[in-house]
């Protein structure tokens, strides 16, 4: 089979590498196109992947770049001759492409409120796969699994914490330290969206309890730049493993925790389906609409002994839940009529 991949994300990267591997090992054949996102094609590159770099816009400019890079994916597809297109959440340039190509697409998408991306995709694609806890109904193109897209790459099948990886970042592993993770509110499912408003506040709150580090889509500021987390875009999990806490406004690494094992705390005026899960069903995630709230939480977490032990039972409990989404995503294509 002959299958293109759009990499709209750096999570999209981390949710479909092991199954472009398995997939290829099996005698599969991939096109990779990808937008320059945060560390996106640095991922690709770090985990040997070959790709076509297109452009990408944000917010409400993804309408406006619809016919620039639908012409970019419409040449590569038609050269490449695809039996079948895929792309992650929103990614209306495969399903549309896809659609004016007379193929059949499969989005894999988790974001219920993403109102324009959802818009532009969905109408196009073949099917919708998502998460069982996924809001929204889309009819017979949604094809539900029970996992999250994390546990694709997350999974202890597939990742394997190294703790020589957190030392060489300068981290002490054997120490307590919480990770803030600030997003630049730049997509389009960002718009409106608020999360947390003082991080001088919060560092402040949390340093009595352990070291603090950032990481950060955006630029920081001068004062706050000596708490910024150096590491390789691909070496962040490795992190979260072995972090006390992840408080941020991040759904995505939220969820990475909750499969790590980590606590985490979303600070967010919205919810997702999975997040939401992962609060009410498992105790793994913690969402917040203020950052009052979550500063508290965060740092009862913080004073609790064995926090880690609690996690770890907890997150062993999700996952005798759910799915081996890889192998669930190679079985689906591999039996999907082209």
């Amino acid at each position: 089979m002959r299958i293109l991949i759009d990499i709209n994300h750096p999570a999209d990267v981390h949710q479909f590498k092991n199954f472009i591997w398995a997939m290829e090992e099996k005698g599969h054949k991939f096109k990779i196109v990808a937008r320059k996102k945060e560390h996106t094609l640095e991922l690709l590159k770090a985990y040997g992947f070959d790709f076509e770099q297109r452009q990408g816009y944000s917010g409400f400019k993804k309408i406006f770049g619809l016919y620039t890079i639908n012409k970019k994916l419409y040449k590569l597809a038609k050269s490449f001759n695809p039996d079948l297109l895929i792309g992650g959440p929103g990614d209306c340039y495969v399903s549309q492409t896809a659609f004016l190509l007379g193929k059949q697409s499969l989005i894999f998408d988790d974001t219920e409120f993403s109102k324009v991306q959802n818009w532009l995709t969905f109408p196009f694609a073949t099917k919708i796969l998502t998460p069982s806890c996924f809001w929204l109904d889309l009819g017979e193109k949604q094809v539900k699994y029970n996992g999250y897209h994390e546990i694709a790459y997350l999974h202890p099948k597939y990742f394997h914490p190294n703790i020589n990886v957190v030392k060489k970042a300068g981290v002490n592993p054997n120490q307590k330290f919480a990770l803030i993770r600030l997003v630049s509110w730049e997509a389009s499912h960002d718009i409106g969206g608020r999360g947390i408003t003082n991080p001088v506040e919060m560092i402040r709150a949390l340093e009595k309890y352990g070291k603090v580090y950032i990481s950060s889509e955006k630029e920081l500021p001068k004062n706050l730049k000596k708490y910024k987390l150096k590491i390789k875009p691909e070496s962040i999990h490795h992190i979260l493993y072995y972090a006390t806490l992840l408080i941020g406004e991040s759904s995505t690494m939220a969820s990475e925790c909750a499969v790590l094992g980590t606590p985490a705390i979303f600070i967010s005026n919205s919810q997702r389906g999975y997040t939401q899960e992962q609060e009410d069903k498992y105790g793994l995630v913690h969402h917040f609409g203020s950052q009052e709230e979550a500063i508290e939480k965060a740092v009862e977490i913080l004073k609790k002994p064995n926090i880690k032990k609690e996690w770890h039972n907890k997150r062993d409990k999700m996952l005798k839940d759910k799915i081996d989404v890889t192998k669930w995503m190679m079985d689906f294509v591999e039996s999907f009529p082209i």
